[in-house]
């Protein structure tokens, strides 16, 4: 079985009706590390030799985060920029996380159809997460298409259930 690490970033946790009921259908799954970026590292001084550790230590990366400006949460963006050293992550040397499998987890308060390219967002998704996408790709993991809830503002309880339960069954696919 494989082991997944959720590298969790939202700094409005409480406040995300979304992001708590996904949180709640994988937080204790059974070979699954939840690990809140913004609960370890409220001061943004990243402990890089344990990040390095836990990352080495799983096989399934998942950066899940809300959609902020397009992109990732300050936190998030510092630990990529931190832990993913050159010649341990990518570069001739940099080999740690070859072939480990990276995607993105990521809730939007904008509907689909606001994300495409005759939305107000001009484009899609996919198009936003590019730069994940390549990270994963220099550091010689292997990318998968990113778990999205969208429209999280609109959704009913109801609704948040079914993407939690996905968002569980998604991660019993990628152990095994």
């Amino acid at each position: 079985m494989k082991k997944v690490l959720i590298l969790f970033a939202h700094p409005k946790y409480e406040k995300s009706r979304a992001n708590m009921v996904l949180v709640n259908h994988i937080k204790n799954k059974e070979g699954v590390t939840f690990h809140d970026l913004y609960e370890e590292y409220p001061d943004f001084n990243i402990d890089v030799p344990f990040e390095k550790k836990l990352l080495e230590e799983h096989d399934v990366i998942i950066w899940h985060h809300p959609m902020y400006w397009y992109s990732c949460p300050p936190l998030l963006k510092q630990w990529i920029d931190m832990v993913l050293e050159f010649n341990w992550a990518y570069g001739p040397n940099g080999k740690a996380l070859s072939s480990k499998i990276c995607l993105n987890a990521i809730t939007t308060g904008g509907s689909k159809e606001l994300y495409c390219t005759q939305g107000t967002n001009s484009y899609t998704i996919t198009e936003f997460l590019r730069p994940f996408e390549q990270t994963a790709n220099l550091c010689l993991m292997n990318y998968h298409k990113p778990f999205t809830v969208m429209g999280t503002y609109k959704l009913t309880d109801d609704e948040l259930e079914v993407y939690g339960a996905e968002y569980s069954s998604l991660i019993d696919k990628l152990k095994n």
